[in-house]
């Protein structure tokens, strides 16, 4: 249960963070809800990583809905294999990273480790 406490609030602390500051400010949110959560340090990096590669996964598809792709297919065929599907899970992995490291570090830090 506090895996899932831990994914939601890591998602809605770098919702809120990233509506106002830089985007690198998940790592704030995703070590603050690995502190308080207290999980095991895997499980930490599994919950930011998915809270936050959910999170920019969902914001990518609703901006490339918005906008009938036409950003996203430009951007693409800028890669190898010219694919607007592996662009969105690439920039949920890049989102993910370091909010997965960031809630490591936040359950190494944690009293409750």
């Amino acid at each position: 249960m506090n895996f899932l406490k831990q994914l939601v609030a890591t998602a809605l602390l770098c919702l809120a963070l990233q509506y106002f500051f830089p985007w690198w400010t998940l790592v704030i949110g995703a070590f603050a809800a690995s502190y308080w959560a207290g999980n095991k340090a895997f499980m930490a990096f599994l919950a930011g990583f998915l809270g936050v590669a959910l999170l920019w996964l969902v914001a990518a598809l609703v901006i490339d809905l918005q906008t009938q792709s036409i950003l996203t297919d430009k951007v693409a065929q800028l890669f190898p294999t010219k694919t607007p599907a592996l662009l969105l899970l690439l920039t949920a992995i890049v989102g993910g990273l370091p909010a997965g490291f960031a809630g490591m570090t936040g359950a190494i830090a944690s009293p409750r480790h």
